[in-house]
């Protein structure tokens, strides 16, 4: 008798998941989270190159790091008529260049021998002129059930591309960074669908990465207010939340994260 074999997907039990590249699969294969992930791929000459003419404004990330660490935003100019069309800039320090070629050796120089990826850049919406993209803390409850337990703005410095608060941001209620786009009713509803989509992420990681207790999300939105998916943190900082006027939601937080066996 002819045996067919099933394919099992496979299921890992480490509680904290470095690699970006995995979390972002793990979102993936939730059909109905497609739409909240931009396009991100192991970063070459040539998947760069492809992702810039595409969409003008990516940013490469090693696949492994924390705090936005290492963190690199590439543009590619749309006028024809620039003299440096390529530039990246790291941390505060903008490069421009003539060609792409040049731009990707200098990159190189700075990426070494690690793994990055390149994900296709999101124009974060603004507060008082800085860029702000949102986290979501989501944790299993002590009866084991997924909640989201907190969501918070981050405001990005002056000078800087990326929003950690560990890099410079500032740490904003969600309901300040929201006010001039939405009014109180859509604020309300807005971010309780943020904790619906932290939660369904949360489920989408924990179906294949079995020991995961705790992500943190990090949201993007743009102009129309569609929240993307950049990262998903498995030891997410939970002392931030600690920032909130509202001090219930730290205190749930840590007393979940100590029934997690984390606090």
């Amino acid at each position: 008798m002819r045996m067919i074999l099933k394919k099992r997907t496979k299921i890992r039990y480490s509680r904290y998941v470095t690699s970006k590249i995995g979390k972002t699969k793990a979102v993936e294969a939730n059909v109905s989270l497609k739409e909240y992930v931009p396009t991100t791929k192991w970063m070459t000459s040539e998947t760069l190159k492809q992702m810039l003419n595409q969409h003008k404004m990516v940013y490469i990330k090693p696949n492994v790091g924390m705090f936005g660490n290492g963190v690199i935003r590439v543009e590619m100019s749309e006028g024809g008529g620039e003299i440096m069309p390529y530039s990246y800039q790291l941390g505060v320090n903008l490069k421009r260049f003539k060609t792409f070629d040049d731009m990707y050796a200098s990159i190189i120089k700075k990426t070494g021998k690690k793994q990055y990826l390149v994900q296709k850049g999101i124009h974060l919406l603004k507060y008082r002129g800085n860029r702000f993209d949102l986290r979501i803390m989501v944790q299993q409850s002590p009866r084991r059930s997924w909640e989201t337990t907190g969501v918070i703005g981050r405001v990005a410095h002056p000078s800087k591309i990326v929003t950690n608060f560990h890099s410079g941001g500032t740490l904003k209620p969600v309901d300040t960074l929201l006010h001039s786009y939405l009014s109180a009713g859509e604020r309300d509803q807005y971010i309780q669908k943020l904790h619906v989509l932290g939660m369904r992420v949360a489920k989408a990681i924990h179906a294949k990465y079995r020991g995961v207790k705790e992500i943190g999300v990090d949201v993007a939105l743009d102009k129309e207010l569609h929240p993307w998916i950049l990262e998903v943190n498995t030891s997410p900082d939970p002392y931030i939340f600690r920032r909130l006027r509202d001090k219930r939601i730290f205190s749930k937080i840590q007393r979940y994260g100590r029934a997690n066996g984390r606090l």
